[in-house]
Order: structure tokens, then sequence, then C-alpha cells
């Protein structure tokens, strides 16, 4: 597996190797040494989810409240997702800065989204399986979002909001500005 640290260090895309032949394909999806030793810290991960969605359906920008900050490790399954990472931490160099990166199921990237950050993906193909890890659990006092629309963040989601599929919650998400917001100094791992 390959790691790469993206614009926002802390947001980082992992690779697996693919084994290919004319039967199809193999690969690790995850590994868990090898990505706390990139990382340097351990992240102990408890839950799995997925979630299929159609072209346009927007899911974001989510995230939870200490003490359930999640980390999350993003993967596309089947079909192709915009997904986005926004930094939340207050006092961090790259505060209200964003990271997007496709994850297609054939080029089977996925995404590290630390705690302190928001969370959201956008389905581009006709339909897309989309697959996390978190390393804490759901917890509905401390679920909280952020406008997918922010004119501070500026998010290029690359189609017309007019086709764009949201929840009712995620219509009704606070801007950025009047979000809540980590502390960059917080060890929020531990």
């Amino acid at each position: 597996m390959r790691f790469t640290r993206t614009e926002i260090p802390d947001v980082v895309i992992c690779e697996p190797q693919i084994f290919g032949d004319e039967r199809g394909y193999f690969t690790e999806t995850f590994r868990e040494d090898k990505l706390d030793a990139f990382l340097g810290f351990d992240i102990d991960f408890c839950q799995d989810n997925e979630s299929k969605s159609s072209y346009g359906v927007l899911r974001g920008l989510h995230y939870q409240l200490a003490p359930y900050a999640q980390t999350k490790l993003v993967r596309v399954i089947t079909g192709s997702v915009l997904d986005v990472a926004v930094d939340i931490r207050k006092g961090s160099p790259t505060f209200g800065k964003h990271v997007a990166v496709e994850l297609t199921g054939e080029n089977k990237k996925q995404l590290l989204v630390p705690r302190g950050f928001a969370h959201g993906f956008l389905v581009l193909s006709e339909e897309a399986t989309f697959a996390y890890k978190v390393d804490n659990f759901y917890n509905p006092e401390c679920d909280r979002g952020i406008a997918f629309d922010d004119d501070f963040l500026n998010i290029d989601w690359g189609i017309p909001i007019e086709v764009m599929k949201l929840s009712e919650k995620d219509t009704k998400q606070p801007v950025f500005e009047k979000a809540s917001y980590f502390n960059f100094k917080d060890k929020l791992y531990v």
C-alpha cells in the first residue's frame, strides 16, 4: 500500500497494490500495521459503514465533536465520487481549506479523513457504493455539519447545484463561520 500526503498533510491518500489477471484482481484494502507506521500513531477502527447512492447525491459535510470525533478511511467499491475533507481545526495553518479527490471503484484510492475535519462526497457516476471505516461510534448529540455550498469554502463540486440531491438535514447545515470547530492544539488521537 502506498500513502501520499495531500496539500493538507494530515489528509492522506491510500493506494493499494492491485494484483490482476484475466480472472479479475486481488487487493488488500486495509493494513493496520502499514497505516499506523506511516502515520506514527495507532488508529483503532471500530465500525464499517456502507452507502449506495445515485448520481448527484451529496452527503455532507459531516463530522462529530469530541468525545465522539471520528477518523474515517473512505473508499468507493463501485462508481465514482468526489470526496472532500475540510480542515475545521481552529489555529491550524490549513484551517478552512479543503482537499477534493476523485475516488472510484477502478482507481481503488482511499482517503484518510482525520478527526478535526468535516467530510462529504458527491456521486459522479450513475450510482456508487461508498464504504468507510470509523474509529468512533455515531453519537447524535455530537453530530454536526457545514453547508456544502458555503461561499468561504468555495468547493467546486463539479456539477450544478440544481441537479444535486440532498437530505433535508444537509439543506439546513450552518455556514462555515457559524460551525462548531476543533482546536488545533488539542490532542485529537487520545
